[in-house]
């Protein structure tokens, strides 16, 4: 006890004489004996540190001695983490991807300090009516490639309508400037059609998407059928055709009518995420749908991005079916005009995408556009 120690070294009077420094020392250096056992014979083990994967393993066995596959990484997510896969890489069909995009923003480019101040002065400058006859003369001229790829497609019947609008707009239209066979009492409707379509008709694949500065979104297999429909008329016919004079006024006409036909779906794509990939995907998938009513088969479910970029639904919207889509597209029909209705009914040929390669003889190429004004 502590009040034993102190008396042994501050009253060495009451146990006898000190002992020599020697024996101080000895005692001190000899164990003492209950302290020695306490060290000697410890009373718990230090276990190795290990670790094994076999160990992890065994863990997942039940208590039957069943041994069960890996956890399911779903089951052990929690709620609130969000899981993302995806394959780093080209998207499918897009090899070319990052010159595409480039692509696309050079024409964007161009587009806004030249082919929208252009459009938009055309659609502003002339008058309705002359417009209009502007547009139904440059239609007249692409009615030969159509009705060419009607008799490719064994569409015998679309083939000689389609010979008879050409006639009729060429003669009494004054060289398609009057749709005159478009007026009540004749009802030939207007039918697009082109090489492009021939070739997927006969299950020519797309190939790989491209998005050239000049064509625009297309693909190898549509860019072919897109030459092959502007070399239809100067090889047909020749002059005036395979002309400078010719080729453009073409150009020109075409190419406005075009830009202000999609104006407001490009501004759609515009406010969209990723206007390059909502572009390249609406534009493939119009054309595997295209191709799919054209041959008569079961049409691929409309993607999402497709049915924002058409209207039919906003964005943050759930899809919605293909029956809902023609009971909608049926509901807007029947608000039109009649005659429209019926040609409408009446052209169930694939129309060719809204915003496709541009079409001109290949004296001099086309220009494609590719984002709206910003109102």
């Amino acid at each position: 006890m502590p009040h034993a120690s102190f008396a042994v070294l501050t009253s060495p009077m009451l146990i006898g004489a000190v002992p020599p420094a020697e024996a101080v020392e000895t005692a001190a250096l000899a164990p003492r004996p209950a302290i020695a056992a306490a060290y000697t014979d410890p009373a718990t083990s230090v276990m190795p540190l290990s670790w094994s994967l076999a160990m992890v393993q065994d863990s997942t066995e039940t208590q039957s001695g069943e041994e069960q596959g890996p956890p399911d990484p779903q089951s052990e997510t929690d709620d609130n983490v969000i899981v993302v896969q995806g394959e780093v890489g080209p998207t499918e069909g897009d090899p070319m991807g990052a010159v595409n995009e480039t692509s696309y923003r050079i024409t964007q480019q161009l587009d806004d300090v030249l082919v929208e101040p252009l459009a938009y002065g055309y659609r502003d400058g002339l008058p309705g009516p002359i417009r209009d006859g502007l547009g139904n003369v440059v239609r007249n001229l692409r009615e030969p490639a159509n009705f060419l790829n009607f008799l490719l497609q064994l569409k015998i019947g679309k083939a000689f309508e389609t010979l008879g609008r050409f006639a009729l707009n060429s003669t009494f239209g004054l060289a398609g400037l009057i749709d005159v066979a478009g007026m009540p009492g004749i009802g030939l409707p207007y039918r697009r059609n082109g090489f492009a379509n021939t070739l997927g008709f006969y299950g020519v694949d797309t190939g790989a998407y491209l998005y050239l500065p000049i064509t625009g979104a297309t693909t190898v297999r549509d860019l072919i059928g897109s030459t092959l429909d502007q070399a239809v008329l100067p090889v047909a016919f020749g002059a005036p055709f395979n002309t400078f004079e010719y080729a453009a006024p073409f150009f020109v006409i075409s190419n406005l009518e075009s830009r202000l036909e999609v104006d407001e779906e490009l501004e759609r794509i515009e406010d969209t995420v990723d206007p390059y990939a909502a572009r390249r995907d609406t534009y493939l998938a119009r054309r595997e749908r295209e191709i799919a009513a054209l041959r008569g088969e079961e049409m691929p479910e409309k993607p999402r991005i497709l049915q924002e970029i058409d209207g039919d639904i906003e964005p943050g919207d759930p899809m919605i079916g293909e029956e809902e889509l023609e009971d909608a597209a049926g509901a807007e029909a029947t608000e039109g005009d009649p005659q429209q209705n019926e040609a409408q009914e009446d052209a169930d040929v694939p129309q060719i995408s809204a915003i496709s390669p541009r079409e001109l003889p290949p004296i001099i190429p086309t220009l494609a556009i590719t984002k709206p004004r910003t109102r």
